[in-house]
C-alpha cells in the first residue's frame, strides 16, 4: 500500500467513525469553551482588580504592568532587563499548572468516548466528563510530572543557546514518542498514578508491537495535503477569473469559502488523528483492530530506520 493510498484511507475510516458518532465532533466544542472560561477566570482578576483609576485610562493599565513586571535600569537609567514579579511569577505558574491539569482532564474524558466509539458504543460527553473526575488523581499526577518536564526542555534550550535547542528539540521528540500512549493508558488501568509507570508502559507497548527503531509517527498528512494543494489551486482559479471578468466579488467570496473549509478540513483532521491515535493503542495494547480500520494500516503507524 502506498502512502497517499494508506493516509487517504486512515481519514476515510476515522472520519466514518465520526460519521457514526457525531458527538466526537461536538467534544472539542465543550473543550474549547471551558479553556475560554478558564482563561477568563484567571486574566480578569488581574486586568480588572481595581487600581484606583478608570480601567480604559493609561495610569489604570501602567499601574497593572508595574504590578505584574520589574525592570533594571544601568546609570544612565535606561532599562537593561524587564522580567516578572514574585508574585506575578508565582500566578504563572499555578495558571501553568492548572492548565496542563484541566488540558489532560479534557483529554482524558474525550479518549475515554473515542475509544467507547472504537468498541462500538454510543459516545456521551457527560459520561466522559464524569470518568475524567474518577480519574483525578492520575490527571494530577501527570500534569505535574509533564508540566516538570516540559520546563526542564524549556530551560535546556534557554541556557544552552543554540546547542540547547538541538538538545532540547531530541528529547521533546523522545518524549512525544514515549509518552504517546499516556492518555489512553489513564483512561484504561484505572489503578494507575504513577506516572513514570505510565511513560514506561506507553514505551513498552510501542516497542513492543512496532519494534526498536521507529523514528515517526505517519498519519493522515499526505491525505490532508492534497486536499490543501487542491483547494489551494481553486483560488487561484478563482482569483484568475475574477480578474479577467473585473469581478472582485468572486474572488472575496471563494476567499471566505476557502477560508472557512480550511478550518472545517483543520477541526477533521485534528479530531480524526485523535480517534487514529485511539485505535492504534487498541490495536498495540489489546489485540483490537477497530472497525473500518485494517491490520496493515495501524502496522505501517510508525516510519522505520533503515538498518
Amino acid at each position: 500500500m502506498n502512502k497517499f493510498k494508506r493516509s487517504w484511507l486512515l481519514f476515510k475510516s476515522s472520519l466514518s467513525i465520526m460519521a457514526r458518532n457525531k458527538m466526537l465532533l461536538v467534544f472539542p466544542v465543550v473543550v474549547f469553551l471551558f479553556t475560554m472560561l478558564m482563561v477568563l477566570f484567571f486574566i480578569a482578576p488581574v486586568v480588572l482588580r481595581p487600581t484606583g483609576y478608570a480601567y480604559a485610562s493609561s495610569q489604570h493599565w501602567a499601574a497593572i504592568s508595574h504590578s505584574l513586571f520589574t525592570q533594571t535600569t544601568d546609570a544612565k537609567g535606561h532599562t537593561v532587563e524587564t522580567g516578572l514579579t514574585a508574585g506575578a511569577m508565582g500566578y504563572l505558574a499555578l495558571m501553568y499548572l492548572i492548565s496542563m491539569f484541566c488540558a489532560t482532564f479534557f483529554n482524558v474524558a474525550f479518549y475515554h468516548e473515542i475509544l467507547a466509539a472504537l468498541r462500538g458504543e454510543f459516545v456521551s460527553i457527560q459520561r466522559g466528563l464524569k470518568f475524567a473526575c474518577t480519574r483525578w488523581k492520575a490527571i494530577l499526577m501527570w500534569s505535574l510530572f509533564a508540566g516538570l518536564v516540559g520546563l526542564i526542555i524549556r530551560q535546556i534550550e534557554e541556557r544552552l543557546g543554540f546547542v540547547g535547542r538541538i538538545i532540547g528539540r531530541f528529547i521533546g521528540l523522545a518524549w512525544s514518542v514515549a509518552s504517546v500512549f499516556v492518555i489512553p493508558i489513564i483512561v484504561q488501568d484505572e489503578q494507575n498514578i504513577n506516572p513514570l509507570k505510565m511513560v514506561k508502559t506507553s514505551a513498552g507497548i510501542l516497542k513492543r508491537t512496532w519494534g526498536e527503531a521507529l523514528i515517526g509517527y505517519a498519519g493522515m498528512s499526505l491525505a490532508s495535503g492534497l486536499i490543501l494543494i487542491v483547494s489551494v489551486v481553486i483560488l487561484a482559479g478563482a482569483l484568475v477569473g475574477s480578474i479577467a471578468m473585473n469581478n472582485y466579488w468572486l474572488i472575496a467570496v471563494v476567499g471566505i469559502l476557502w477560508v472557512l473549509a480550511m478550518f472545517i478540513l483543520s477541526y477533521l483532521t485534528s479530531v480524526a488523528g485523535q480517534i487514529y491515535k485511539g485505535a492504534l493503542f487498541l490495536y498495540a495494547a489489546n489485540g483490537v483492530i477497530p472497525e473500518p480500520y485494517s491490520q496493515e494500516m495501524l502496522d505501517s503507524a510508525w516510519k522505520f530506520k533503515k538498518q
